[in-house]
């Protein structure tokens, strides 16, 4: 990858630097914004992505950048940035632990690096082609093959339609546990190897393409929920996350429309 060591390097300066925009907020009164979808937004959600924007201009000005909060930008350009300066701002905003910043880099396409940094914790979870680490040491998803053995995460119930609902119940009719509401920091949790699967529905680019190097290059599994490649969209109706090919094949017999 040309120029690999200078965009990872920037990778990495940006998610420190979105950390500084960040850390202030947490858990203090911060008057929160309801956007056109009825998602929340604050003044650190906004912040930390025009630093990242203006980092990505004043070094690399000639890749496209897309963006949560302030949209996109050379769409038609070999590299684009993909980012969200807080997933799971509900909560953040609700004090929680569970939100971070998402970074991808996407090359003619496909994504290529990703980067998901929990700003309170000090969590980085990175993830190329040449394998993922958190805090730098290498990780792996978990070998649980068996589907009455695996746990199940999702990030929002509300985001399935009623027939998604009901795949997404019969699913979990099927595991060991289900848990909620840990948005990319579930995707960290797969990779590390602590879950074993994350199905969410309804999401956008910046929700999922960062998360994508970090699972595959630890072992994971992504489709959609009929197990098609997802390829570069603004927009995934469904995603499915999996630790190995076993249990991606067993959560996609119980995902089938009844």
């Amino acid at each position: 990858m040309t120029h690999e060591p200078a965009y990872l390097a920037l990778a990495h300066a940006m998610a420190d630097a979105a950390a500084d925009v960040i850390r202030p907020h947490f858990r203090k009164r911060l008057a929160i914004d309801t956007k056109a979808d009825a998602s929340p937004v604050t003044v650190a959600d906004r912040d930390a992505e025009a630093t990242m924007r203006q980092m990505i201009e004043a070094q690399f000005p000639d890749h496209g950048i897309r963006g949560e909060e302030f949209g996109a930008c050379r769409t038609d350009a070999k590299w684009i940035w993909v980012l969200d300066p807080i997933d799971g701002t509900k909560s953040f905003v609700s004090g929680s632990l569970a939100f971070g910043t998402q970074i991808a880099l996407v090359h003619r396409g496909k994504p290529v690096i990703g980067l998901i940094n929990q700003p309170i914790t000090g969590e980085r979870w990175f993830g190329t082609g040449s394998g993922a680490t958190l805090n730098g040491e290498p990780i792996h998803t978990s070998g649980t093959t068996a589907l009455d053995e695996a746990i199940l995460y999702t990030s929002a119930l509300e985001q399935f339609d009623p027939s998604r609902h009901d795949r997404f119940s019969a699913l979990a009719a099927k595991v060991r546990f289900t848990r909620f509401s840990h948005d990319c920091y579930a995707a960290g949790l797969l990779a590390l190897g602590g879950i074993d699967l994350l199905v969410e529905s309804n999401v956008f680019d910046y929700d999922i393409l960062p998360q994508m190097p970090i699972v595959q290059a630890a072992g994971g599994i992504v489709t959609d929920w009929d197990g098609r490649q997802l390829g570069d969209a603004s927009r995934y109706d469904t995603v499915l996350m999996a630790a190995n090919e076993e249990l991606h094949r067993a959560a996609l017999k119980a995902l089938r429309p009844a």
